[in-house]
């Protein structure tokens, strides 16, 4: 029987400035699931790339006297960097600027193109006199038509979800130079997403491993009707030509998603897997992509139909969270809000902290999470710093300074592992719902149930009266910590993985739980993580 698989992506972070830490909240959320699916020995990989095109790139490069190419490469390096110190373990991690992306780009556009799904027709575009070019709906703002924000894009409103033309957005202007800008007509390639609105509803309604709230939302977006989509932008634009059409080329929401498929196909090559016979024409794999609530609408209705029109295998799970703000509010640079990834780094030293801190706050559920400095402080230095890590320090020092480094034999029969015991697959099951703060909460009490006992045993006191029980005590406690390394890998692997080495162990998998490690030489215990000052 062949082996399921598993193909993990996060959202195509766009190539246009640095990470900031709302970002880091999806890679986080995605990393810590991959890492507990590899932890039980499933086959999954995790694949992501950069968003290297469109009009915003572009624009910004210009203005810094570069070409498109080098302005959005600079800002994948440092991507790569950020995540890399964020302890983020792709498989694969891209960009969508390829020559194996626009080989697939084609791919999909000429398969979607011959079962009649694209077509051509004239339409009136934006174009500002002053900039003298074509403008896609993004660099048109204006007030939205539907709950009337000001400065919403002339596509959709970040305000109340709605998307409409660029021609109802009332009061519309150049977003890079402020002018009015005019109508102009222009042949362009639409997208038939009107012909896989039932389709896409029994996607919806059949798929129970989306969340509710997002599913009745998008319902109402096909209850409305689905309009055919523009998937086609004027030059001057970055972005992939589209074969065999003058001055056309293909709009980014188009080509970025299928960059999970390239960013697939560059991890088989080197592996010598099939992208389709292993991944994504392949009935035995599960494609789950995680992404954040403002991309609904491209992830929930034009990806899906996509995949459809060029029978590609359809995610089984799309998992949306909420945003990151910081003391409550969104963002901002001018309120001193806005916390880069390198910055938070420097400040904080330690990015497990936030690994842990997000973990400790997120669910299945769509909800925002909010990072306050404060809160953050006493969370990391009362639970991860006092619960947990100073713990194992205790008992593993302990045993160094007490028993030669050894873990001593010991009976099972305590109140203590029976305890420790039925927390197991209560975190089993919270990490496989992306539960994650209830997973936390609970490892969190298996350490407390570590704590009360070395606490209640006192084997400092006990061990010149009574060394045997002493050492049954902190070789009881020995093994809670190794649970603990077991049990924290997919949030904290640099922790788990320096808690291995001073247990003098190496390759822990779930399986590994338990109370067996017995008669068994540890290494030198050392401090891992300290308080934040």
């Amino acid at each position: 029987m062949t082996k399921k698989k598993y193909l993990v992506t996060s959202a195509l972070i766009y190539a246009n400035g640095p990470l900031h830490i709302g970002h880091l909240l999806e890679y986080i959320q995605t990393d810590i699931f991959v890492r507990f699916l590899r932890l039980l020995g499933e086959d999954v990989i995790y694949v992501c790339a950069d968003d290297m095109h469109g009009t915003p790139i572009q624009v910004n490069a210009e203005k810094q006297g570069m070409k498109p190419e080098d302005f959005a490469m600079r800002f994948h390096r440092e991507h790569k960097e950020d995540f890399s110190k964020f302890l983020i373990s792709f498989d694969s991690y891209s960009h969508t600027n390829t020559h194996i992306n626009e080989k697939f780009t084609n791919l999909f556009f000429e398969t979607l193109r011959k079962k009649g799904y694209i077509y051509t027709k004239p339409i009136f575009v934006m174009y500002c006199p002053q900039c003298k070019r074509f403008l896609p709906d993004r660099f048109v703002k204006g007030i939205c038509p539907k709950c009337g924000a000001p400065e919403q894009y002339g596509d959709i409103c970040e305000k109340c979800g709605s998307t409409y033309n660029v021609f109802e957005l009332k009061e519309p202007r150049c977003a890079i130079c402020g002018a009015k800008p005019e109508k102009r007509e222009s042949e362009h390639f639409f997208f038939r997403l009107s012909a896989f609105s039932d389709k896409l509803k029994d996607w919806l309604l059949q798929n129970k491993e989306l969340q509710p709230e997002i599913v009745n939302y998008v319902k109402n977006w096909i209850k409305e009707s689905l309009k055919d989509w523009c998937i086609s932008r004027d030059k001057p634009y970055f972005g992939f030509k589209i074969p065999n059409a003058k001055d056309k080329f293909f709009y980014v929401w188009f080509d970025a998603p299928i960059g999970y498929i390239s960013a697939t196909e560059e991890f088989c090559k080197k592996t010598g897997l099939d992208v389709f016979k292993d991944y994504w024409k392949n009935d035995k794999c599960e494609i789950i992509h995680f992404i954040g609530k403002d991309i609904v609408y491209f992830h929930f209705l034009f990806w899906p139909a996509m995949l459809m029109g060029a029978e590609f295998n359809l995610p089984k799970a799309i998992y949306v969270h909420g945003m990151v703000t910081v003391e409550k509010e969104k963002m901002s640079k001018s309120r001193g809000t806005f916390i880069l990834a390198r910055e938070f780094i420097e400040r904080f030293k330690e990015p497990e902290f936030l690994r842990f801190y997000y973990t400790s706050m997120v669910s299945k559920k769509l909800g925002d999470v909010d990072f306050s400095e404060d809160e953050f402080k006493h969370f990391i230095n009362a639970e991860l710093i006092g619960n947990i890590a100073n713990f194992c320090y205790r008992v593993l020092s302990f045993l160094n300074k007490n028993f030669a480094s050894t873990i001593g034999s010991f009976s099972e029969d305590h109140h203590v592992i029976t305890e420790c015991k039925k927390e197991f697959n209560k975190i089993k099951e919270y990490y496989k719902e992306l539960n994650f703060r209830d997973a936390v909460k609970h490892i969190l009490k298996v350490a407390s149930l570590g704590n009360a006992y070395f606490q209640k045993e006192e084997p400092w006191k006990i061990v010149k009266k009574d060394v045997c029980k002493a050492h049954e005590a902190a070789s009881i406690c020995a093994n809670i910590v190794k649970n603990l390394a077991i049990l924290l890998q997919p949030i904290l692997p640099r922790f788990s993985a320096e808690l291995e080495k001073q247990l003098n162990l190496s390759g822990l998998k779930w399986d590994d739980l338990g109370f067996e490690l017995k008669e068994h030489v540890i290494g030198k215990a050392e401090i891992i993580l300290k308080k934040i000052e």
